[in-house]
């Protein structure tokens, strides 16, 4: 049994014509936890600190969107398309009763995955993301971009901005997260321009689309969503406050989105 992520090696599973990678780690006699990842990621921008965390207590699976890493076919450019793959997914492995986590374009996507196929999850965790429809979401390709230039200028890598604080705290996070996610015994392929410009057509179509709030989901679902947003949120992704009711639990972060696994393990 494997319980580190930086040694996970990568599979790839048959799912109609194409081959889906992913990695998996953790006892696979316990609940399956499936982790859908930011815009541009690939299996080697999970954080091992978060993926060896929830392995102690579930089975976990990240994988590679269609045509992203070494997953093959041509990248998608809607997020419902995105989420049928993830379905199809779940269904060649066979997998039921699943623990679902989106982090952000992974948010939107585990959305959709909830409204087609309710049976398939047991809860879900939506971290640093936004309904579809969401005001601010047009604004992610922007940030992303201004990000990747500010990341060039200084040498850095752009996750240094996008996904924490500009303070003495977040800072050190960054440093730290990006120090982890270099230790690996096996690397993906990284993402094509082309897959990154395709995901980031799917944002814009999902920033166009009827409107997904915190209330539809919760009178849709009688367990409990987790969602989980940043203080500062860097991608403007939005949620409105007012729409949480009782089946739902709000967690703001302030040293960015890689710590938040800390306090949800007993999910």
């Amino acid at each position: 049994m494997n319980t580190s992520y930086k040694d996970a090696k990568t599979q790839l599973m048959r799912v109609g014509n194409e081959n889906i990678a992913y990695r998996r780690l953790g006892d696979e006699s316990k609940p399956v936890l499936l982790f859908l990842n930011h815009l541009a990621a690939t299996l080697d921008n999970c954080d091992p600190a978060i993926m060896d965390g929830f392995a102690k207590s579930y089975s976990v699976i990240a994988i590679d969107y269609r045509g992203v890493g070494k997953s093959t076919g041509k990248p998608r450019r809607t997020i419902e398309e995105m989420a049928d793959d993830v379905i199809n997914f779940v269904e060649a492995m066979n997998l039921s009763n699943i623990r679902l986590l989106g982090f952000s374009l992974g948010g939107f996507v585990a959305q959709q995955v909830l409204l087609k196929a309710p049976n398939l999850c047991v809860k879900a965790i939506l971290a640093g993301t936004g309904g579809a429809g969401g005001k601010g979401i047009s604004r992610v390709g922007l940030v992303t971009y201004w990000d990747m230039l500010r990341g060039l200028l200084t040498f850095r890598d752009p996750k240094y901005y996008l996904f924490f604080p500009m303070i003495a705290e977040g800072k050190t996070a960054a440093r730290d997260f990006l120090k982890r996610i270099k230790r690996r015994t096996e690397c993906d392929d990284p993402i094509r321009l082309y897959a990154f410009q395709a995901q980031l057509s799917a944002i814009s179509l999902w920033e166009k689309g009827r409107k997904t709030t915190c209330r539809r989901f919760i009178s849709l679902f009688g367990w409990l969503m987790v969602i989980v947003i940043e203080w500062f949120q860097p991608l403007i992704h939005t949620i409105l406050l007012n729409e949480f009711q009782v089946h739902s639990l709000l967690f703001i972060l302030k040293q960015g989105m890689v710590g938040f696994f800390n306090i949800i393990f007993s999910l």
